[in-house]
């Protein structure tokens, strides 16, 4: 029997994952350039401080980011929040982390493929936006079904091509804030008084939250990476930290060339800025390195959520024919695959706004799960207490639990609507599965 038969009969995914390209797949999951996603959104509802509400979210996910390193040193398998709320907490509660963190999930490349349409259709106005989402599906659920490696291999040209980018942006930016005369540098930061107050920060932070989904993305694939224990939980800070301080930097050298809120089209507010900074030329390179970005993202994204619903499928909390199967010559999750590509379509009658808070509340009520999942693992069942473990498995992951919570609650009303009806529909899905909680919650298969 050759080594594939053999994966393939026991259902395992293949270790193929260092800690260089886990860390790609993280800063590429994030986009460096996904400030430029909700850009002009936020510097509306911030009134001009984007930094401000990036430096707030930034403070957050940290916290978060070392509780999902620490449980990915638990549990190092697929599933992430899903697991680690599942192992912390009982099946029923890891379902329905599990059922929120599939809200953004589902909905994260649906958001690339929005921006993919809207920004080359602001590029080529005689192409309809959704023409260029329906061919960015095909795209990525090809690479995505013939395997994960491809898809590391694709994050290296993707993160060049935008490191580039920024440089050349960073340089224009000098030029065109050092050539326009007096600058206020703190602007950014104290805004232009059209939404004073920190209550606009806050809700402009729990939108950008969407931003940093990379890190627990990189979570879900603990089962393809080798020495999972040690490479995932570096590779949730590292990529953490990193894209942080690269959205605080973008954004703030961005609100500094164009210091206003008013956008030609707010969806692509950032074209603004580039026609400031740099002309035409810096307004078709963004273009290109945005789209590849955004594909980068959608490729990524689309292997996490469908890692996610291959855990869920293989102990059958959803159908295993269709989600807890591998591909037999790729090892991949292809029906889940193409599960999400099928949802992805969407992105043809949804807004980018609600679509980026509805993100954003599925990732704040998984956060919450998984720094609470701290607490009870260490500090509960495993009971250390002693020292600065007191401080490492109450503290910090109870600040991680009361930031998010801040931020779930300064979401927009619709948002908080729609994301508390997907909850019960997985709380009514559940009961369905368990026939009333008259027979157990399938729980996640921890074999390797």
């Amino acid at each position: 029997m050759t080594t594939t038969e053999t994966a393939t009969d026991s259902g395992h995914l293949r270790r193929v994952l260092g800690l260089p390209a886990l860390v790609m797949f993280g800063l590429v999951y994030m986009v460096p350039l996904t400030v430029f996603t909700t850009y002009g959104i936020v510097t509306q509802e911030t009134g001009g401080r984007v930094p401000l509400a990036y430096l707030v979210t930034l403070a957050a996910m940290v916290f978060t980011a070392r509780s999902y390193a620490r449980m990915s040193v638990a549990y190092p398998v697929a599933g992430s929040a899903y697991t680690y709320a599942q192992k912390s907490f009982g099946a029923p509660i890891g379902f329905l982390g599990g059922w929120s963190l599939l809200l953004d999930y589902l909905f994260l490349p649906m958001i690339n493929y929005l921006v993919i349409g809207i920004y080359l259709h602001e590029a080529i106005p005689a192409v309809p936006a959704w023409v260029f989402a329906v061919v960015a599906i095909a795209i990525v659920t090809f690479l995505n079904i013939i395997g994960i490696v491809s898809v590391a291999r694709a994050n290296i040209v993707i993160v060049a091509v935008q490191a580039i980018f920024i440089v050349v942006f960073v340089v224009l930016s000098f030029v065109s804030i050092t050539g326009s005369g007096s600058v206020d540098l703190l602007a950014p930061f104290h805004g232009d008084n059209t939404a004073p107050g920190a209550v606009p920060v806050f809700a402009g932070a729990a939108i950008l939250c969407l931003s940093f989904l990379g890190f627990d993305a990189v979570s879900t694939l603990s089962e393809e990476a080798k020495d999972p224990k040690r490479t995932v939980p570096q590779a949730i800070m590292i990529a953490t930290v990193l894209s942080g301080l690269i959205f605080i930097v973008l954004s703030y050298l961005a609100q500094l060339v164009y210091p206003s809120n008013v956008f030609a089209n707010v969806d692509s507010g950032a074209l603004d800025v580039m026609t400031t900074a740099g002309g035409k030329f810096l307004v078709v390179f963004f273009t290109a390195a945005y789209v590849a970005g955004a594909l980068g993202s959608a490729i990524t994204s689309q292997a996490s959520v469908a890692r996610i619903l291959y855990a869920m499928g293989r102990d059958g909390i959803l159908p295993r024919p269709i989600f807890g199967q591998l591909h037999r010559r790729f090892l991949t999750p292809a029906y889940a695959i193409l599960v999400v590509s099928a949802v992805s379509l969407l992105a043809a009658v949804i807004d980018l706004a609600t679509l980026a808070s509805l993100i954003s509340f599925g990732a704040l009520v998984a956060f919450s799960a998984v720094n609470l999942s701290v607490i009870k693992h260490y500090f509960g069942d495993l009971k250390e207490r002693g020292g600065m473990a007191f401080v490492n498995n109450l503290i910090l992951p109870l600040i991680g639990f009361a930031l998010t919570i801040w931020l779930w609650t300064s979401l927009s009303g619709t948002a908080l609507i729609i994301g508390l009806v997907w909850l019960a529909v997985g709380f009514v899905w559940l009961l369905g599965v368990t026939r009333f909680f008259t027979r157990p919650t399938p729980t996640l298969d921890m074999k390797e």
